[in-house]
């Protein structure tokens, strides 16, 4: 489980196909060592990632096929920063919202662009995805929890604060790009708690 609050960006240092899987190789940020032993969960551009290994200064995940077709990491190469989040300590603070690092569906970006003294972004959806999203609510963007506005039916937006861009990987995008996108849960379980009460009564 994770907050959606990035605490630190790494570098890409290497995708390559392995034999059972691909192996993605990171630059490691998490200099303290906390959290980050082999086993530990660790949100990569909002993706759920298991840590195999880790040296001195890399951190090595596996990444099947699955994951690949889901989420943007298949189209990481090398240089590339993606933005890193370790899991929610039981005692931690909860600052963001809860985020399980399970993408639902990859955006585009269509708008990036500065309106007054921030960056409007605006990321193109699947029509059948915009059910999941209500003005104010939340979303997690590539890992990073943001705050819902002008939902379209194939569209929403986010408004991007200055301290978000020097924290994430989101100041380098720019329009055509792709995100990993995962929508609030609570909204996920509502639609299949309400589902099945409707099949009831039919």
């Amino acid at each position: 489980m994770f907050t959606g609050i990035v605490e630190e960006v790494g570098q890409v240092t290497s995708l390559k196909e392995k034999k059972n899987a691909w192996e993605l190789c990171i630059s490691n940020p998490f200099h303290d060592g906390s959290g980050v032993e082999p086993g530990a969960s660790i949100s990569v551009n909002g993706c759920c990632l298991t840590l195999c290994e880790q040296a001195t200064d890399v951190a090595i995940f596996e990444l099947l096929e699955e994951t690949l077709r889901k989420t943007n990491l298949g189209e990481l190469t090398e240089g590339n920063i993606v933005n890193l989040e370790r899991a929610l300590p039981a005692n931690g603070r909860l600052g963001g919202h809860f985020v399980s690092g399970h993408v639902d569906t990859r955006g585009v970006i269509k708008i990036f662009e500065e309106q007054g003294k921030n960056l409007y972004l605006q990321v193109g959806i699947p029509p059948a995805s915009s059910r999941y999203l209500v003005d104010k609510g939340s979303i997690a963007v590539n890992g990073c929890s943001l705050t819902v506005c002008d939902v379209l039916e194939d569209s929403f937006a986010v408004w991007l604060i200055p301290h978000t861009l020097t924290k994430t990987n989101l100041a380098k995008l720019k329009p055509g790009d792709s995100l990993n996108l995962e929508f609030d849960m609570l909204a996920k379980y509502v639609e299949k708690l309400a589902g099945a009460s409707v099949r009831k009564l039919q």
